[in-house]
């Protein structure tokens, strides 16, 4: 997970049917309404019905009728939004993947970009284990094959942000990182990619969600160092993309330049004693230094102009001020070496989460988006979310008398559950075997 590898820097549409069939919608919808009333149940009941409505969510998975898993996944991604089903899913994950898998390989785009969200999730609720480490594996090559063909934009979208997830918990070292890293870069800047003869550019909408996932994953690579030169290529790209038409793309590239920064990857007095290492001159890093030196004020220069631009006529006045405000916390920490501050209520009156490095509110951002509603709910109950974030809470003190009754019970079940888990975990990797035949 990425925190252990930062030391502290913490840093529709498409093919398939689109309209659900009125009794699949029923039956998927009613186990909804089920699983949202059942914080009114007794402890061992309510998670006895959650088990049984989970598995009534996988038989539907298994359904040809596209709408049908469609309606499925859906309910699946509130249903690990609005409770942390770890002890239910521990023992379904590789079921759960594999049907998440062939839902992004087979399904109509809207039930891929279900299904790579379902993923996501999936690791998130299941923490830094040698389970997410799996998911990785399992999904990594599924998702650059979808970067690769270069489908429809949501489709894109959907993978990055899925690809950033299960990187940023199950990658075991930078080698793994860096994989996912480099899917990113080749749909950012095609130039650098493997596929040189056929280069395509991305539409503004899926570059601003690469850039957005690209930097979300870089926030890990902390102590992980590597030659500056290395990142002379990607920086001087980005600080071209400042000057892009579509202010998303520039706020995404603003906020990995600022990253950069943060992370001294322009900084080539960090890295002189690695370069005279690995057979550097001192000619060469006077050069660099100037080259970066003279990045840096390009960079300023660029952010100043963003954080007072006037907004012409029809201009979005929300999204210019988001870009001035943006831009001038990055010309501030650039010029003066103020961190970015921000600050969210979590529970009561005490437990507040306070972020203060661009390593930290990129991670902010980019899991509060794609968590939604149920982010909340994962920072007071998660703990992986409450490792990355450093809260220190305790669970029992902060839920309700009948959450207390389900959280003890959820323990109990949990231990109940590990007794059958060589078992179990056998027949789901049996079924999802068949399913792939």
């Amino acid at each position: 997970m990425g925190k252990s590898k930062r030391s502290k820097v913490r840093g529709g549409g498409g093919g398939g049917d689109d309209l659900i069939d009125s009794s699949d919608a029923d039956s998927v919808g009613s186990s909804s309404t089920a699983l949202s009333d059942l914080s009114i149940s007794y402890a061992t009941e309510h998670l006895n019905s959650q088990e049984f409505v989970l598995d009534k969510y996988i038989d539907a998975l298994y359904e040809k009728r596209g709408s049908t898993r469609e309606a499925a996944l859906s309910q699946l991604a509130d249903a690990f939004e609005s409770f942390i089903l770890h002890g239910l899913v521990e023992n379904k994950y590789a079921t759960l993947l594999s049907l998440f898998n062939n839902s992004i390989k087979k399904g109509s785009t809207k039930e891929a970009c279900l299904a790579s969200r379902a993923i996501g999730l999936l690791a998130l609720t299941l923490g830094a284990d040698s389970s997410s480490h799996e998911i990785m594996e399992e999904s990594c090559a599924q998702l650059s094959r979808v970067l690769q063909t270069w489908p429809d934009a949501s489709k894109m979208i959907s993978a990055f942000d899925c690809l950033a997830v299960v990187t940023f918990v199950g990658a075991a070292d930078l080698a793994e990182t860096e994989l996912s890293l480099k899917a990113m870069w080749d749909v950012i800047h095609p130039k650098s990619g493997s596929n040189v003869g056929t280069i395509r550019k991305p539409k503004p909408p899926v570059l601003a969600a690469a850039i957005s996932a690209w930097t979300f994953l870089l926030t890990t690579i902390g102590s992980w160092r590597i030659n500056t030169d290395n990142w002379k290529e990607p920086i001087t790209f980005l600080s071209t993309l400042l000057g892009a038409e579509d202010r998303a793309v520039r706020m995404a590239s603003g906020e990995a330049l600022a990253l950069c920064f943060e992370l001294n990857l322009l900084d080539v007095s960090f890295y002189e004693d690695g370069d005279v290492e690995n057979g550097g001159t001192g000619g060469s890093r006077s050069k660099l230094f100037l080259d970066m030196q003279a990045l840096k004020a390009k960079i300023s220069s660029l952010a100043s102009n963003l954080s007072m631009e006037a907004g012409g006529k029809g201009a979005d006045k929300k999204n210019l001020t988001d870009q001035r405000d943006l831009f001038q916390r990055i010309l501030d920490f650039v010029k003066y070496g103020e961190c970015p501050q921000e600050s969210v209520k979590i529970s009561g009156k005490r437990d507040v989460l306070r972020v203060s490095s661009w390593s930290e509110l990129i991670q902010l951002n980019f899991l509060r988006r794609f968590l939604g509603k149920g982010f909340l709910k994962h920072v007071q109950e998660n703990g992986l979310l409450q490792d990355v974030f450093d809260i220190k809470t305790d669970t029992a003190e902060t839920l309700s008398s009948i959450d207390k009754k389900i959280f003890r019970s959820g323990e109990e079940k949990g231990r109940a559950l590990k007794l059958n888990k060589d078992r179990r975990l056998a027949q789901e990797r049996k079924n999802a075997a068949m399913l792939n035949e």
